[in-house]
């Protein structure tokens, strides 16, 4: 009798962590799944990576641009560019990680992220028609700013700082000279593009 119950104590013994290893991986699963069905994965890391590398170029092109409305077109040009880069590579990207764009997550960052920027185009239209183009860059790096936060907030950790640092180069080109505005945009559009489209692919897979 007591070489029995030895026995079914070691069975149950031996059990024990095998039940609360199943348990650990059942909870485990369920917080990924969890926090894939309220975070907006999709955010494509190479394609930030492009998008900088085409503002680094549109910033080399601008550079000394005598006429404030070459300059605007050049930037204008490239922000039609990286829309069209981000929304394609985004796509993508959902369909590798299987968040579809009509998802409540990426529905959530686009109404996130969808005002700040039509701020920014209404106010670019205002500053064009009364000739302040010169503040521009102000506008264009606190406002997209803004919305990468915004939207970032249904979206994976790095997004939210990204925008941070862009909020912090439009602080810092208020007390800049105008001549500064074409660098900061291209440090900014360009450069922290880069870092984070690589930290971000990198991370979160592509």
């Amino acid at each position: 009798m007591g070489t029995i119950h030895e026995l079914k104590e070691k069975e149950t013994a031996a059990s024990t962590p095998s039940l609360q290893g199943r348990a650990m991986d059942n909870l485990e699963f369920i917080r990924d799944a969890m926090q894939r069905s309220t975070e907006f994965t999709a955010v494509p890391g190479y394609g930030g990576v492009l998008i900088g590398i085409t503002a680094i170029g549109a910033g080399i092109i601008a550079f000394g641009q005598t006429a404030n409305r070459t300059w605007l077109l050049i930037w204008l040009i490239e922000a039609v560019l990286a829309f069209s880069i981000g929304l394609l590579t985004m796509w993508q990207k959902s369909k590798m990680v299987e968040t579809p764009l009509s998802s409540p997550p990426a529905r959530k960052f686009a109404l996130g992220f969808a005002p700040p920027i039509i701020a920014g185009v209404i106010l670019t239209g205002l500053f064009f028609f009364n000739n302040l183009i010169g503040y521009l860059p102000t506008v264009w790096l606190t406002l997209y700013g803004t919305a990468v936060v915004s939207g970032g907030a249904y979206s994976v950790r790095a997004v939210p700082v990204l925008g941070w640092l862009f909020i912090a180069l439009g602080a810092a080109s208020v007390f800049l000279p105008a001549m500064y505005g074409n660098l900061l945009m291209a440090t900014g559009f360009g450069g922290l593009h880069i870092i984070f489209g690589f930290l971000i692919a990198r991370k979160y897979g592509g």
